[in-house]
């Protein structure tokens, strides 16, 4: 693995049926502008990793319209890109990254929650509510009053 040589990275799972390969991966590296002592601009530590949403042969059908659907914002052209320049490292920043992008494909392609069946209000909350209303209007009542000079 020489300056750029490309690092091997183990499949990982992002849920049941949704496995992310290296072949999934597109990275590039960029310098990155911030603090840091001698040499800092020399080494390539910004890290981008892009994930093709749209054409990607990991992702499931059902898994694939969830997932565009939810990352609508952030994707350009069905792709999604993460960057990491938080470390002086490339190679914690490329692990910041992917993890990032886990995470984030993660959120979007869960399952949707439960529907919540409506409930009705008990009567105790009610009873509490309408109380309160009188509470609220007898205090606006007072305060008017108490204006008149």
């Amino acid at each position: 693995m020489g300056h750029h040589g490309r690092m091997a990275y183990p499949p990982m799972q992002v849920r049941p049926g949704f496995v992310l390969r290296e072949s999934d991966l597109a990275w590039r590296f960029s310098r990155s502008g911030g603090p840091g002592g001698q040499g800092v601009n020399t080494s390539d530590s910004r890290v981008e990793v892009s994930f093709d949403v749209r054409r990607s042969p990991s992702l499931p059908g059902p898994l694939r319209g969830r997932t565009l659907e939810r990352l609508a914002g952030r994707l350009v052209d069905g792709v999604l890109t993460v960057t990491a320049s938080e470390h002086r490292s490339q190679l914690r920043n490329r692990e910041a990254a992917l993890s990032k992008l886990i995470a984030i494909l993660r959120g979007a392609s869960s399952p949707p929650p439960p529907a919540r069946r409506p409930t009705s209000p008990s009567a105790r909350a009610v009873q509490r509510r309408m109380a309160d209303k009188k509470h609220r209007a007898e205090l606006k009542r007072q305060r008017r009053l108490s204006r008149d000079p």
